[in-house]
């Protein structure tokens, strides 16, 4: 039961690293006696706030082209704009740059100039979300943390794209218009630390092929994906978040052993085709399976077994806390040997 707590209080510590490390970094500006150093120019067409001098706040003023960007600036508003591209020049005296957001305007891949990223040498955040762009961009700077790229219509990710993004921990592909042909066996290799994955709302029909080993959250939510490959999630045997909401998985689609994952701590298959409740593991916290076809629930099948070894980390049972089942068409009551089954169930929904 322990080892299970520290595990869970470990990937709470990750998933929480991986998305508020950009609200800590803000506050992480240096020793104000050096910001004296720095010639505290601002483009006229930007607010530069005093209290903040390594921030530079162009959002929302019509702009179509970058300013220049002072070498002091650390943090780069540019989002709600109609910029159409992002050359070299406004970026030559920028090599502090950790964050910078150009989400709403108007990119497209030819509109990067092909060293206009890569050369922020200490960039960790950037945001493209919401242009115009048709491909994965490259090349980008290694030093990448997070890229967020949802709602453009990137249907390709070109060779190479993410090979050298060893440091790049999220990656936002959601709302776009990827293809099954998008992806080879190679598209993710050089991701050694991914640990969140964003696909959701493409036009997948399979699972994404060989992904990061290290990725723990994989979102597929609003695809078409109709099957998952027996196996497939030894190639991530970290993932404890899984989300595959709004797709057309069938009973046939799955594999052999269900879900019995024993990393996998959260699973989401609500709105599928699945009409009996999936094989999971002793691990699991939260199953979402509400909106399928499911008739009647067979807890001889589903309820997981506890091997021989694992007794004291299941002292009270299974770890399954939270059951969706609504929208199916099952009639109450509860079967009571499901809540002799998962003994730590707080809620169940049908």
């Amino acid at each position: 039961m322990a080892t299970t707590i520290c595990f869970v209080i470990w990937v709470l510590f990750i998933t929480d690293t991986v998305w508020t490390r950009s609200v800590r970094q803000v506050y992480d500006v240096g020793d104000p006696e050096d910001w004296a150093m720095h010639d505290f120019d601002c483009p006229r067409e930007c607010f530069c706030p005093p209290s903040f001098p390594t921030a530079l706040y162009c959002e929302n003023r019509g702009l179509k082209e970058i300013p220049p960007i002072p070498s002091r600036i650390w943090y780069l508003y540019l989002e709600n704009n109609l910029i159409e591209t992002i050359p070299e020049k406004p970026f030559e005296n920028a090599t502090q740059l950790r964050w910078i957001n150009l989400n709403k305007n108007k990119i497209t891949n030819y509109g990067i100039e092909k060293g206009a990223l890569s050369q922020l040498k200490k960039l960790l955040f950037l945001f493209l979300e919401d242009n115009e762009l048709e491909e994965v961009p490259s090349p980008l700077p290694r030093s990448l943390e997070q890229l967020q790229l949802a709602r453009n219509k990137v249907s390709r990710i070109p060779q190479g794209t993410f090979s050298n993004l060893e440091n790049l921990t999220l990656l936002d592909l959601q709302h776009n218009k990827l293809l099954d042909n998008a992806f080879q066996r190679d598209t993710f290799k050089g991701l050694k630390n991914l640990m969140q994955l964003n696909m959701a709302k493409n036009a997948l029909r399979n699972m994404p092929p060989r992904l990061p080993a290290n990725t723990m959250q994989l979102f597929l939510d609003n695809n078409s994906i109709e099957g998952i490959p027996e196996n497939y999630f030894n190639v991530i045997p970290k993932v404890a978040f899984l989300r595959l909401n709004h797709n057309k998985l069938s009973d046939a689609g799955l594999p052999s052993s269900g879900f019995d994952v024993s990393s996998i701590l959260d699973l989401q298959l609500s709105h599928n085709q699945l009409t009996k409740v999936p094989r999971i593991s002793a691990h699991l916290q939260h199953l979402h399976l509400d909106h399928n076809k499911i008739k009647n629930v067979n807890v001889s099948v589903i309820c997981p077994t506890i091997l021989p070894g694992e007794q004291d980390s299941f002292g009270y049972g299974p770890h399954l806390r939270y059951l969706r089942l609504d929208g199916n068409e099952i009639k109450p009551p509860i079967p009571m040997d499901l809540m002799t089954c998962f003994r730590l169930l707080q809620a169940v929904i049908i």
